[in-house]
Parts: C-alpha cells; sequence; structure tokens
C-alpha cells in the first residue's frame, strides 16, 4: 500500500531523507554525521554550536529550577506569566511596542513553531502571499503546506537586496492575502530601511493585508542601520503578527523559546488553538529564559564576536577570483555569490565532496539563491576555528576558479 496517496499531495511530494537523500541541513541526521566524518558545519544557524554556550547566570537559572522540580510540570500553553511580563518590558525597551503581556504575547517552542502558527489561522487553499526572494526557506513551504500560493518578489545584489515596492504593486491580485518578511532577512542578511517599510506598510493597509514578520535576527544589527519593527509603524499593529527568538542573538538555540506578539483580536485566536497546535513550550527553558532577558548584556559581547567574523568572511571571499559578497547587515552569516563557479549547488557540492565544509546552497531560499551559498561563520566555537576553515573553503574556491568551466562574464 502506498501509504502517500492518502495524504495531502503537498504532503506526499515532501521528503525528510529517510527514502531520498536529502542535503538540508535541517532535515534529518544526515548533517550531524556530516560533522562526525570531520566535515566543518557552517549550514546550521546556531551560534558557537557544539561548544557550550550558556551564560553563567542562565545555566544558574536553569539548574536551580530544575533541582526545585517545578520543571516537571506545565505552564499555561499561552506561556508562562513571568516570561511574558518580562518580554512587555524588552519589547517597549528594544522594540518600541506597548503590549499586555496577558493580551498580546504568546510563548512558543521556538520562531519555526511560531512562524507556522502565525500564518495558519489566515492562509487558505488559493490564497497568495507576497514572500522576498530570496529569503527564510520557511516562507515558502509553510504557505504551501497551507494550501496558499508564494508570490515571490524578487531583490539583487545590485539593489543591496533591497526591496521595491513596485515589485510588490506589480504582482497584487484579488488573491493576495498577505506579506510575509524576514527583518533582518535571512539568507542576505539586509535590514530593512525604514523608508522602504513605510511605503510597504501603506501599501498592506491600503489592500487590505495581513503582515507577518520573522525577526529572528533583531538581535544583531550592525554599523548603526536603524532597525524598524513593522509592527510599530502607523496603523500597522491591529493587522502584523510579529515573531520572536532567542535563539539567534542570544545564541540559546537549545532552549526552545520564541514569541509571537499581536493585536488582541488576532491573538484570542491563537490562545484559542494553541493548546492543540503548539503545546506549552518547556517549563525549565522558560524559566531560563526569563534569566536571559533580565541581564541580557551577553548578547552585546556575542555581537563583537559576530562583527569581527563578518569581517573575516568578507576579506576571505572578496578576494577568492570570481567570488563576491556584500559585507553582511546582521546575523552571523555571509551570502556569498558563486555564479562565476557553477552556482551555489555546485559549490556546496563541491565543499561537501572534498570532506572540506557542510553550507547551504543558496536554491533553498529562492529562485535568486541559486547562484549564492549561505555560510555560516558564528557556528562554530572559535575566531580561530573561523579562521582555519574560511580558508580551507576559500582554497577549495581558487581552485574551481581556475578550473575551465567557470563562467566567464
Amino acid at each position: 500500500m502506498d501509504i502517500r496517496r492518502k495524504m495531502k499531495p503537498v504532503f506526499a511530494q515532501t521528503q525528510g531523507g529517510l527514502f531520498t537523500k536529502v542535503t538540508k541541513a535541517d532535515v534529518g541526521g544526515g548533517y550531524l554525521e556530516m560533522g562526525k566524518r570531520g566535515v566543518t558545519l557552517m549550514g546550521w544557524a546556531d551560534p558557537f554550536y557544539p561548544d557550550p554556550a550558556f551564560p553563567a547566570h542562565v545555566k544558574d537559572a536553569l539548574i536551580k529550577a530544575i533541582e526545585t522540580g517545578f520543571p516537571a510540570h506545565y505552564t499555561p500553553p499561552v506561556g508562562d506569566a513571568e516570561l511574558k511580563r518580562v518580554l512587555a518590558k524588552k519589547l517597549k525597551r528594544f522594540n518600541g511596542l506597548q503590549v499586555d503581556p496577558e493580551r498580546n504575547i504568546l510563548v512558543t517552542p521556538g520562531s519555526d513553531s511560531g512562524l507556522y502558527y502565525a500564518m495558519l489561522p489566515f492562509v487558505d487553499k488559493g490564497d497568495e502571499v507576497m514572500a522576498l526572494d530570496p529569503s527564510y526557506p520557511n516562507n515558502f513551504q509553510n504557505v504551501k503546506l497551507m494550501g496558499g500560493t508564494v508570490v515571490p518578489i524578487p531583490v539583487y545584489e545590485k539593489n543591496g537586496f533591497q526591496p521595491s515596492i513596485q515589485d510588490f504593486e506589480s504582482r497584487l491580485t484579488s488573491k493576495t492575502k498577505m506579506v510575509v518578511l524576514t527583518q533582518p532577512n535571512n539568507p542576505t542578511t539586509t535590514v530593512l530601511r525604514r523608508p522602504f517599510l513605510e511605503e510597504l506598510s501603506r501599501f498592506i493597509v491600503k489592500n487590505d493585508l495581513v503582515c507577518v514578520v520573522d525577526q529572528a535576527f533583531e538581535d544583531s544589527v550592525f554599523d548603526g542601520v536603524d532597525f524598524v519593527t513593522v509592527a510599530t509603524l502607523p496603523n500597522m499593529f491591529s493587522r502584523t503578527v510579529t515573531v520572536f527568538s532567542l535563539s539567534k542573538g542570544m545564541a540559546l538555540s537549545g532552549i526552545r523559546v520564541g514569541y509571537i506578539v499581536a493585536d488582541d483580536i488576532i491573538m484570542d485566536v491563537l490562545y484559542g488553538a494553541a493548546v492543540s497546535v503548539i503545546g506549552a513550550t518547556n517549563t525549565a527553558s522558560q524559566i531560563a529564559a526569563v534569566s536571559a532577558l533580565q541581564n541580557d548584556a551577553f548578547i552585546g559581547e556575542y555581537n563583537k564576536i559576530f562583527d569581527r567574523r563578518r569581517k573575516m568572511a568578507f576579506e576571505f571571499f572578496n578576494k577568492v577570483p570570481g567570488v563576491s559578497m556584500l559585507m553582511p547587515e546582521s546575523g552571523f552569516f555571509s551570502w556569498v555569490n558563486v555564479e562565476r563557479l557553477g552556482g551555489g549547488a555546485v559549490v556546496a557540492a563541491r565543499l561537501l565532496d572534498t570532506g572540506t565544509a557542510a553550507v547551504n546552497s543558496g536554491a533553498a531560499y529562492g529562485q535568486q539563491g541559486k547562484n549564492f551559498i549561505r555560510v555560516v561563520q558564528g557556528s562554530l566555537c572559535s575566531d580561530d576555528m573561523v579562521r582555519e576553515a574560511l580558508s580551507r573553503i576559500c582554497a577549495v574556491l581558487v581552485k574551481m576558479s581556475a578550473e575551465e568551466h567557470v563562467t566567464e562574464f
């Protein structure tokens, strides 16, 4: 019996690596097996992996919580009340959002489930959702799993990967329901600027659309660039669902704590179905999150590391003939143009075949990403390890640039 015939077509076509080879870093255990074979893992956006990354006060809070025995129990499915109060203070201070912790915040087991849940009440079969291309793969896959249609909005290296409002306007149809953004954008690292976001917000309001914004990398923005939380713009809070994470700038990927912020009319629906869709977030993790948020000075120290490493990657890759990259504006990864070496899939495969490193082929991030690779220089323990890994990667790329198949422009 082919049980897949009983599934929705979009699920029946989804592959998890049990029967076919899947090289995506977030699917199955194959990615970690590469590490056991000596391949340097630079495709997982998990800072400092596998080095211990708990700040002392967060670790102490987690240990003390476990010793009390209380974390054996649930918190409410919508999140621990103390954590939500602390989050409300952070949202006011950092994001400029004034919210009621008991009406506007929902704690989730990480931002991936949060992003899916944020979109789920809105996207139905036939709905069109606008998403930047390239951007986070779940912006595309979530829509497809819900029966919607993705409308890619291309962004280009020559424009610093900044979108144009005209590209949104020209793709608007009667079926358009939502705009989904990753701000800052993953994988391009682009921080969307205020003038564009103000134009986009007017477009969204005028056309009665919903906006979902994933702000997982908001903690790490460089060079004094103004970071704008879309929900703070005029008339946007009532139609925006914002998703946040403690995994990236705080380097607390493993505790799996994210949160959603929205108007209480939206949140009432999300509260009502929370236990059925996402359940309660880990109790001990929520206690650790309180400690991290109350004393978050370590983010600044991490950003100094990420800043050094983005500059290191920029220097390494731009010395390779036929390879280029823009200076990352945020996060701890680089978006590297390898078009002249045959494209992202070719380069990523060569790096794997040579046992050098596991990086992300850009095709996973949209059609516009096919000529790029994403290299997560924040995923290693030390700067020395990053420097050594980048040196080995670039040695392979230099060799590829000298081969006959290199595309000449």
